[in-house]
C-alpha cells in the first residue's frame, strides 16, 4: 500500500505544530462582560497529513477545561476536515473548511447548538489566521437568522517553550 502524498494544504497545517500560550476573550451577550480565559495548546503532527491539538485551560470561574482539535485535508473533497471536542460541552463539532486567497486564513465551518439552549442548531465558523511563524489568531462566530455573522470569541496564540 502506498501512502498518500502530502499536499500543500497538509504542509500549511504543519505550521500550527508546536507549544502555544493562548488568550481568549468571549462575548456571551450584550448585557454581560467579556469572559477571559487562557491556557496552553500543544499541537503535534500525525505523520504529514494531520495535526492534533491538545488544549488545556481554565474558565473565568477557575474550572479546568480540556479540548482536542483534529485538522487534516481531504484531497478528494478539496476541503480541510477535522473535529473539535471539549470537556465543557457534549457536542462533537465536525469541521469542513478552506483557505482564503492569501493563504493566511483557514475558515472552518461547523454546525452546533445555539446559545439559546432550546435544542435549535446554528452554523458556526472557527477562523484561524496565521500572522507569522510564532503567532496566530482564532475567532469564532455564528450565523444569525438574517445570514449575518456575529463574532463571539477572539483568541491570540503565541509560540512558547
Amino acid at each position: 500500500m502506498q501512502l498518500p502524498e502530502p499536499q500543500d494544504e497538509h504542509r500549511w497545517l504543519l505550521q500550527l505544530v508546536g507549544e502555544w500560550d493562548y488568550y481568549h476573550e468571549c462575548n456571551m451577550g450584550p448585557d454581560q462582560p467579556p469572559m477571559k480565559s487562557s491556557g496552553k495548546q500543544t499541537t503535534r503532527a500525525l505523520g504529514e497529513l494531520w495535526v492534533l491539538g491538545d488544549i488545556a485551560g481554565t474558565t473565568p470561574g477557575g474550572s479546568e477545561v480540556r479540548s482536542v482539535i483534529t485538522l487534516g485535508f481531504d484531497p478528494a473533497k478539496a476541503r480541510f476536515v477535522g473535529t473539535f471536542v471539549s470537556s465543557c460541552m457534549t457536542h462533537l463539532w465536525p469541521y469542513d473548511g478552506s483557505l482564503d486567497a492569501s493563504g493566511k486564513m483557514l475558515t472552518l465551518d461547523s454546525e452546533g447548538p445555539t446559545f439559546a439552549g432550546d435544542g435549535s442548531m446554528a452554523k458556526y465558523q472557527d477562523i484561524i489566521e496565521v500572522i507569522d511563524n510564532d503567532h496566530h489568531t482564532m475567532k469564532s462566530q455564528f450565523q444569525n437568522a438574517d445570514g449575518t455573522w456575529t463574532q463571539f470569541m477572539h483568541g491570540t496564540y503565541q509560540r512558547c517553550c
